[in-house]
Formats: structure tokens, sequence, C-alpha cells
């Protein structure tokens, strides 16, 4: 998909009128967990009592119970469309040991993605990355460069970080958080699944660059993860002349 597509818009070319209702995984979950819970959760026998299923909550906190079979009874709960089961990983999500929280968001979101299927009675399109989103957003992590290579001076930081709080909510994109580091800066921000997602970040760039060329064209936008800065640092050394996604 490219990076200006109106996501949307893929949506309703690949799954038609479903796309209306969907369900965005609103935590930031890791993409290799999420890959490993959609295998194991398509592989899983469905069990045959809920009710058995969902009285076996003290599992979840016990210290005698191996890592997977949590697993594999927080996946039986969130298969469930039962609002006791619901409250079951919702209860757990809070206290889940390392290893197992991630897992837990899922089983959650599964559960939740269920629920209010049951309750429209509509089907729900799933939607999930890595960074994750909410309210029929997306979120993504965004490096800007400086022009010039140098360090960006404390009028330019201010100047960007108003730019990007004053030019997002035009289009209905939200900023969370703003970084500098050096030569450029990050941004974690919210953007609708239908906007092309570089229009706001073009559009604050070119605002910027109105009052003074200091922001480079050229930006980096992920939504798989949140990029360290050894990452940034290996980019900067080949500046990207064009907007590109981080896979």
């Amino acid at each position: 998909m490219e990076n200006n597509d109106n996501i949307l818009k893929k949506i309703r070319e690949i799954v038609g009128n479903a796309a209306e209702n969907f369900s965005i995984l609103e935590h930031q979950v890791d993409v290799k967990v999420q890959i490993e819970y959609f295998d194991f959760s398509r592989n899983h026998p469905s069990p045959d009592d809920p009710e058995l299923e969902i009285q076996r909550e003290e599992l979840l906190y016990s210290t005698e119970v191996s890592l997977e079979e949590k697993k594999s009874l927080l996946v039986s709960l969130a298969s469930f469309d039962k609002p006791e089961a619901y409250r079951v990983i919702e209860r757990f999500v809070p206290k889940a040991e390392e290893g197992l929280k991630e897992w837990a968001l899922m089983a959650l979101q599964e559960s939740r993605m269920l629920l209010e299927s049951k309750l429209l009675d509509e089907q729900q399109v799933f939607i999930s990355t890595g960074l994750g989103g909410g309210n029929g957003k997306l979120r993504y992590f965004v490096v800007v460069f400086s022009y010039s290579g140098e360090p960006f001076t404390q009028t330019q930081k201010e100047l960007l970080r108003s730019e990007f709080e004053f030019t997002l909510p035009k289009f209905k994109a939200e900023v969370e958080e703003i970084r500098f580091e050096l030569n450029y800066a990050t941004l974690m921000a919210l953007v609708p699944l239908d906007v092309p997602v570089k229009e706001p970040f073009d559009a604050t760039i070119s605002e910027c660059n109105s009052l003074g060329e200091f922001v480079h064209e050229g930006f980096i936008i992920t939504n798989v993860k949140k990029l360290t800065s050894n990452e940034i640092e290996e980019i900067k050394k080949n500046p990207p002349s064009e907007t590109f996604d981080v896979e």
C-alpha cells in the first residue's frame, strides 16, 4: 500500500460494505506477537463449555501455571461473545506478567470486537498495526529532518511544533508527542483512516518552509513500530530524498 493511500478506501475495495464497521487495535503490540496470536487462535480448538473456561480465571494469576496454558486460556476466553469472558480478560490485563501483557491485549481486543459484532448484529473488520490507534485513526511514528543537516535552532523547534499542532487538526489528525534530537524531530500522531497518510505531514512541512526552508521534504513514516535512535541514525547517514515507509 502506498504511503499516500486513503486506507479506508483501500479496505472498502477489499471487503466491501463491511468496512463501515471496523475495530482498531488500540494498544501498541509488537507485530510478531500479533502474528503469533492470530496463528495460535486460528489453530486453537473451541472449548465446549464457556462457563467452565470463565470459572478458570484464577489460573491466569497462578505462578504454577505455564505461560502457554495462560495463552491458551486467554484465547479461549476471547472466542466467547459473553460479557463475563470480556471482564475476566479486562481484569487480568493490568496485572499480566512479562511476556503475556501484549497477548492479553490482543485477547481483550478480540473479545471486545466479538461483543460489539453481537450487539450490532454486524460483522466487523479488525484493523491492527504495531503502533495501534483508536476512534477511526491509526497511530504513526514520523521522523522529519533538518534541511541543512544541522541541529534545529530553538526558533525552528518552536515553529515546527506550532505548525504540527495547528495543521494536523485540519485533517482531523492528532499530535500526541513531539521530540527533538539534534538535527531531526520525531512525532507520534493519530491520522484518520479516510485521510491520505502523507497529506497532514506534507502540509505541515510546506507551511514551515514557506517561512524559511529548514525542513527536509522527505520524511520517514511508519505504523509498524517506534524507531530507535540507532535506527534513525543509520537512516540519517543517507537522508531520504522522498518520503518512505519503514516495514
